[in-house]
């Protein structure tokens, strides 16, 4: 493999997104729904179904929310949270 092959190959954790982790990136990025929509080249309406888990992102999509994620240092967790625990992602627009 050459030098430039490897330095094209990018080393990218892969994140198995759901409801939950969409809504926490969009929030760690500090973006409102439309705002993240415009980021994506979606409507804010597929946000909003990506959210509530009516949807899912295509494939292409989810590489997308992935590399953003890395990018930002978003502390992704597959482990859910204990029931007692208070939430910690406030939605700015939802206070």
């Amino acid at each position: 493999m050459s030098d430039q092959s490897r330095k094209n190959k990018r080393h990218m954790i892969k994140y198995e997104w759901n409801k939950d982790q969409i809504r926490a990136l969009r929030i760690h990025l500090n973006m409102t729904q439309h705002e993240m929509a415009d980021e994506l080249e979606v409507r804010q309406q597929t946000i909003s179904e990506w959210e509530t888990g009516r949807h899912q992102p295509h494939r292409s999509t989810l590489k997308i929310l992935s590399m953003l994620a890395e990018n930002a240092e978003f502390a992704y967790t597959t482990q859910p949270k204990a029931p007692d625990a208070p939430p910690d992602l406030i939605d700015p627009a939802e206070q």
